[in-house]
């Protein structure tokens, strides 16, 4: 019988042991998941004044296990059962949400005057026929419920002549109410970087963006972050673990972890989608203008008057610009015109000429992602082929994860913004709705783009 009991307690003590060696082992894995947790929620409820986070996580083993609950020091914390590999993110007013260990410090944010944006204050417009049948189906309203939820859509706005002319959202979401852009906010870096280039503050031409970078990653230019063609090694796949969601999730410091990438391809050379670039790139932008996390909203937010924009900063205070916008839809349908616009709002001119037209022609390299330009997507690739033949050659686009679009249509002179949770469904209906609205417009005399 000892001999059976000391079997039984040495067996337990070895499953313990491996227990807790496996939890140190995966525990980065883990951390990735609960700093999404923690963050999510932070954001839902503080940005959006929304009480059902749970609804904007997507489907992956660690769910069932996930809470998040509010700290004693204003966090909100995201766990797991027990918890376990616990993540901490803290709301700032004007900046949203930020993973940390403790709350962060940053700079007193401008104030912007709504004003300054002509959709703020828009009546609710009054929808023609065919356009409440087109935002219908954009709605899924041909589907059964479960395939509606499926598709996710929960905002719709069609901006004409700079006129708002249709526009709709899903129950529990109003005009007012922020919505995350996800890689939108790389069309918003795009933007960023033009009215710096404007002020003569930095050049696409610029060079040596980092001191420690002393071998090839040394010519990488600020052009080449913008379109993805730096040559650092990356994967932007979203799964535990990888360097994407490290960057998110895990690293203080998201700047300083993608500049320590190595050399994959000579830079100019090769393109491949990075978030990671574009979150460097806006680390090199706060750095030059000394404004810290406050750069959007000084630079590009207070001029257009974009009241409900902010992009959240990471532990060491730079915006996380590739992924991290939140806004209305009105006020993502004002940046969206402000780009049809050439740069051009309230009789200023704001972005060098023609800075639309050279930020949406694709890059003419070899590409993982044909149609990247500079932080849109164009819809006539390098060849002459269209991505989408249903629209337009001039069309291009936001686009963001989860089916987030801004379509820019200059021979229309058409904005759409569509928003949603589709973390599913592959066709999210949109280049359907943007075909459909032309169709029912007349081709502008002129073009912006």
């Amino acid at each position: 019988m000892r001999t059976l009991r000391r079997i039984l307690v040495g067996l337990l003590l070895l499953i313990v042991v491996a227990a807790v060696g496996g939890y140190w082992y995966e525990r980065p894995l883990l951390l990735t998941g609960t700093g999404y947790a923690a963050h999510n929620a932070c954001a839902v409820e503080e940005i959006s004044g929304r009480d059902n986070p749970e609804d904007d996580l997507p489907s992956n083993p660690l769910v069932p296990v996930l809470r998040t609950k509010d700290t004693d020091d204003g966090a909100t914390k995201g766990m797991l059962v027990g918890g376990l590999a616990a993540q901490k993110a803290y709301f700032t007013e004007g900046y949203g949400c930020t993973l940390a260990e403790e709350p962060p410090v940053l700079p007193t944010p401008t104030t912007v005057d709504a004003t300054a944006n002509p959709f703020t204050a828009a009546p609710t417009p009054t929808m023609e026929p065919q356009f409440q049948a087109i935002l219908e189906m954009a709605f899924g309203g041909d589907l059964d419920a479960e395939a509606r939820d499926e598709l996710g859509t929960r905002a719709v706005l069609v901006v004409h002549d700079g006129e708002l002319i249709a526009e709709r959202y899903a129950d529990g979401f109003e005009a007012d109410t922020p919505q995350l852009g996800w890689s939108m906010t790389k069309s918003v870096t795009n933007l960023l970087v033009g009215r710096l280039v404007q002020e003569g503050v930095v050049s696409v031409d610029d060079a040596q963006l980092r001191e420690e970078w002393t071998d090839e990653r040394a010519d990488i230019t600020i052009e080449q972050l913008m379109q993805m063609t730096s040559g650092l090694a990356w994967d932007e796949t979203y799964d535990l673990g990888t360097p994407i969601t490290r960057m998110l999730y895990l690293e203080p410091s998201m700047a300083a972890y993608v500049a320590s990438q190595p050399s994959a391809h000579d830079p100019g050379t090769y393109q491949q989608y990075s978030s990671g670039s574009t979150t460097l790139l806006c680390d090199i932008l706060t750095k030059r203008t000394d404004a810290g996390a406050d750069l959007p909203r000084q630079e590009l937010f207070a001029p257009l008057g974009l009241s409900s924009f902010v992009v959240e900063p990471d532990a060491a205070g730079t915006p996380v610009c590739s992924s991290y916008g939140w806004a209305t839809p009105r006020d993502w349908a004002a940046l969206g015109q402000f780009a049809l616009q050439d740069g051009e709002w309230d009789g200023q001119q704001l972005l060098p000429e023609g800075w639309m037209a050279s930020s949406t022609t694709a890059v003419d390299v070899e590409t993982e992602d044909p149609g990247y330009a500079a932080g849109w997507w164009a819809n006539r690739l390098p060849d002459g082929s269209l991505v989408h033949a249903e629209l337009p050659e001039d069309a291009y686009f936001a686009q963001g994860h989860d089916g987030q679009w801004i379509v820019v249509v200059p021979s229309y002179d058409l904005v759409i913004v569509r928003m949603g949770f589709t973390p599913s469904t592959d066709d999210d209906r949109v280049v359907d709705l943007a075909a459909s609205v032309i169709a029912q417009l007349p081709a502008s005399s002129g073009s912006f783009g």
